[in-house]
């Protein structure tokens, strides 16, 4: 049995090692909000993936952690559960706020396999002991950039370059990288920033062999994208507007698009996605792991779930020293030749680097029955 007895709460501030640039605007750190459940004399990690504004979706840190604190906390602690999927009825009754209700279970289910002595992947129905991954690129000062930041990446063995894109920002660098590098996997991230009246310009991608293009439609429609989709020969991949399995199969039933990015902490936690990559399998509709730019809790998690068998395609979950000169956690998530080892041991296969954590924490708080 799962016996959820205290909890921590803990804000900790990343620098990135560099200038991360989207559709969005501009990154240069990540607040990250880390939780730790305590049962049975182990400890289950998990990361929020909320922002500081909602930007990417309706949920901000703020709310996130206010919900954890004084709504989703009291309903589990000092109770017994019969396994993470369990909390789902503790959890449930609420609309909305995935990212804040999935730190609370994928915190369950590190806790659970670690009890169990086996790797969470396991645990979830997957069998790799290494992922494919690729990199996710922000927009640069110009196409030689682009280019040149390109290169430094495919030397690295990335089986996938994904670039970031916005209105006025996207033929020029698809085209400058694919002169460049005529046979990489590539693709691009539109995060919701067109519309139906840019659909010449999106139609116009085409031409490049790009294996999808993200979201470029708003972060909660289907229906234009099911008109986009029959409109392009490139397959759409819908991220942001997919928060439920039911959302999946409703996108893939109208045509709206061919592949998806499962992000655990955006349909809820691990439950769900796995849901999530079983309707898309159903489907013939590949999956892949998309990131947050995660520390190593949240990047653990994401291994671990891409360890499932319809995620073929490269997901984002690329070396953590890319972006940190410091992780939380104490083992390196290191690719080789674009291949992630998945963490070995119980649970997600990391522990916190408490020292770091202690000397950077902007917030640490103890919460019990």
């Amino acid at each position: 049995m799962l016996r959820i007895e205290a909890a921590e709460i803990i804000v900790v501030r990343l620098p990135l090692k560099f200038r991360f640039e989207t559709s969005f605007g501009v990154q240069t750190e990540k607040v990250v909000p880390l939780l730790v459940l305590h049962g049975g004399g182990l400890q289950g990690f998990s990361e929020g993936t909320m922002e500081f504004a909602p930007m990417y979706r309706e949920e901000s840190i703020a709310g996130g952690l206010h919900l954890v604190r004084e709504v989703f906390l009291p309903r589990i602690l000092g109770k017994t559960f019969a396994n993470p999927e369990d909390l789902e009825a503790a959890l449930g009754g609420f609309r909305g706020n995935k990212m804040a209700r999935a730190m609370v279970e994928m915190a369950a289910w590190d806790l659970w396999a670690r009890m169990l002595e086996v790797p969470l992947g396991t645990l979830l129905g997957g069998r790799k002991t290494e992922v494919e991954v690729g990199v996710s690129l922000g927009i640069q000062a110009d196409e030689a950039a682009t280019v040149d930041v390109v290169r430094r990446h495919v030397e690295q063995g990335y089986r996938r370059i994904k670039l970031k894109i916005k209105p006025g920002w996207d033929i020029q660098p698809v085209r400058a990288t694919r002169e460049a590098f005529p046979d990489i996997r590539l693709t691009v991230d539109a995060n919701s920033a067109y519309t139906l009246a840019d659909t010449g310009r999106l139609r116009a991608l085409d031409e490049f062999g790009l294996t999808y293009i993200e979201q470029p439609l708003a972060w909660d429609d289907l229906v234009d994208h099911a008109t986009l989709q029959a409109r392009l020969t490139t397959p759409l991949c819908l991220d942001e507007s997919i928060t439920t399995a039911q959302d999946a199969r409703k996108g893939l039933a109208l045509g709206a698009g061919g592949v998806i990015n499962v992000k655990v902490a955006r349909v809820g936690g691990h439950a769900e996605a796995r849901r999530v990559h079983d309707i898309s399998q159903a489907f013939g509709a590949p999956v892949w792991c998309g990131g947050m730019l995660e520390s190593g809790v949240g990047r653990a998690h994401n291994i671990h779930l891409s360890t499932l068998p319809n995620f073929t395609l490269p997901g984002d979950t690329s070396s953590a020293s890319r972006y940190w000169a410091t992780d939380v956690i104490n083992e390196p998530l290191e690719a080789v030749d674009g291949l992630m080892p998945v963490p070995t041991g119980p649970g997600i296969g990391v522990t916190l680097n408490r020292e770091f954590i202690a000397s950077i924490a902007e917030l640490h708080e103890e919460r019990t029955a």
